[in-house]
């Protein structure tokens, strides 16, 4: 789905990543990782190869778009260092892409440690007339792409029937992106007259109308 903001084409993927063509920037909001293996320590079943399946995730999104920069919107990590953060270290040295994360309240690990793999660590990021966050906020003049809430939206068919879907929420000046990672859970928002909604169907994004 191509979507238009601020003048500038962004490109929303069904894995809920947004790719930014003139920036040529992929952003990724609420990967989790770690948590997989946090919740198994904990004797939650869940399967392993979930934690995979986050890694094989963003190397399809860098395969297909070719940025040359990423932003994580925060809670990149779920909770402290464990056995998949050399899984990370690992992936993300046959990347070369300038990386930065926008801390969010899961960020827990000490920025050091990012620093040492080359990852740029900051509250806030600014670019044209965008700004990166990971609560949702708003400034004046400048359009905010977000994650932390892991929008979601339920769709309600005439027999009554519901499906719930992870979706792109679109405000007069905001994107809140869904959750990245496997395992991560959905709030369900409901959208105002100047709201829009896409959502996530499978390998399709699709616009739902503005109520």
């Amino acid at each position: 789905m191509n979507i238009q903001l601020k003048n500038e084409n962004f490109i929303l993927h069904s894995t809920g990543a947004v790719f930014w063509e003139k920036q040529k920037t992929v952003i990724i909001s609420d990967v989790h990782l770690g948590k997989v293996t946090h919740f198994r320590k904990h004797g939650i079943a869940i399967p392993q190869n979930a934690v995979s399946e986050n890694f094989r995730k963003i190397t399809a999104v860098l395969d297909h778009f070719l940025p040359e920069k990423i932003i994580f919107l925060g809670d990149l990590f779920h909770s402290t260092k464990n056995a998949e953060w050399n899984l990370f270290e690992e992936w993300l040295s046959n990347h070369k892409q300038e990386t930065y994360l926008i801390t969010g309240n899961h960020d827990i690990i000490d920025e050091s440690h990012y620093k040492k793999i080359g990852v740029i660590v900051t509250e806030i990021l600014e670019i044209d007339a965008f700004f990166f966050t990971h609560h949702p906020t708003e400034k004046e003049d400048l359009f905010n792409f977000s994650g932390h809430i892991h929008p979601g939206i339920v769709l309600r068919g005439l027999g009554l029937q519901t499906l719930k879907l992870r979706c792109f929420f679109c405000k007069p000046n905001q994107i809140i992106l869904p959750a990245f990672g496997e395992f991560t859970g959905k709030y369900f928002l409901k959208p105002s007259s100047e709201d829009t909604v896409y959502a996530i169907a499978g390998n399709d994004v699709i616009q739902i109308n503005k109520e």
